[in-house]
């Protein structure tokens, strides 16, 4: 078969001025002027791609806030190691966020800033001489308070906030999980047994640690089922919360409660498949929407969180 070059000179064209374009110069960002505001900075943002999103996922959960929706978040424990409870606690504080959630690692670096002013332990220097995790204290504070919550069937969040809301460490305000408990607002805590370091010593009970999270987790579902026009933020969870959020969102359905018009949105410095599958599509495939940011904690929330103080 022999081809020749195609002749193109019947092609059909237009202006360029008459072209629909999705990037404008209208959507630039502005020069920064030294001394600025930070309303200044965040009004000089180009108004394209995540940039747009943040500001408008912004507006739309302080919309959502004033219209009395449910505005939950669930995170992996990175989140406090990188020194972000202080802006949860004063979302808290301002009853912007009602509920928390976090996987098992969670209570350990909550507890550990609490009680000494520091946390995370270098796991490769530790790992060769069999002393990671060892930390005695903080094994065996931590599961005797969820053996004594669990005796009074309380799950391990408010079991652990009450422990540290009535000690007398001296960094207690920076707990989250005290603070919640101090204003109320429900901490579950979702725990893989085996995966935290308190697993690995006697004090550990299993019966009290798979029966107090299995109490978190009805409550978590209580919480999912009241999020119809609120909010569900997955902050640095690749795995433990997206999965139990979409079972506790599937049994809050089952049960009858309506919970499609919801805004999810997942926070991470990788995106992985569970995040985007059980927090971002399936939830919102029949209404609601939801945002995805890659980045680091450690900007992207402060980021997130003064946009909101400035707009609230």
């Amino acid at each position: 078969m022999k081809i020749t070059p195609i002749d193109n000179k019947g092609v059909k064209t237009y202006f360029l001025k008459d072209r629909p374009s999705k990037v404008s110069i209208d959507s630039f960002t502005k020069r920064w002027t030294k001394g600025g505001s930070f309303f200044e900075f965040i009004s000089g943002l180009p108004d394209f791609l995540a940039s747009k999103d943040l500001i408008e996922l912004a507006g739309e959960l302080i919309r959502r806030h004033k219209n009395n929706g449910i505005i939950a978040i669930g995170m992996g424990a990175h989140v406090i190691k990188v020194g972000l409870s202080p802006v949860l606690i004063h979302l808290m504080e301002l009853g912007f966020v009602n509920s928390l959630s976090l996987n098992g690692a969670g209570i350990i670096h909550d507890f550990e800033i609490s009680y000494c002013g520091k946390t995370s332990e270098d796991v490769s220097a530790e790992m060769d001489n069999g002393v990671f995790g060892m930390a005695k204290d903080t094994a065996d504070m931590l599961n005797s308070a969820i053996g004594v919550g669990a005796k009074e069937k309380k799950g391990i969040g408010e079991s652990i906030g009450r422990f540290i809301s009535g000690s007398d460490f001296k960094h207690k305000d920076l707990s989250i999980i005290g603070r919640a408990y101090e204003l109320g607002i429900p901490v579950t805590v979702h725990v893989s047994i085996g995966s935290d370091i308190i697993h690995m010593h006697p004090s550990a009970d299993g019966d009290a640690i798979g029966r107090s999270s299995l109490i978190d987790f009805k409550i978590f579902t209580s919480v999912v089922s009241k999020l119809e026009k609120g909010a569900y933020l997955n902050i640095g969870s690749a795995v433990i919360m997206p999965e139990v959020f979409l079972k506790a969102l599937t049994l809050a359905r089952n049960l009858g409660y309506t919970v499609d018009d919801i805004i999810t949105v997942n926070m991470d410095f990788l995106q992985h498949y569970r995040p985007a599958a059980n927090v971002l599509e399936r939830p919102t495939q029949k209404a609601g929407r939801f945002f995805s940011f890659t980045g680091h904690h450690e900007i992207m929330l402060p980021l997130l969180y003064s946009l909101i103080i400035e707009k609230l």
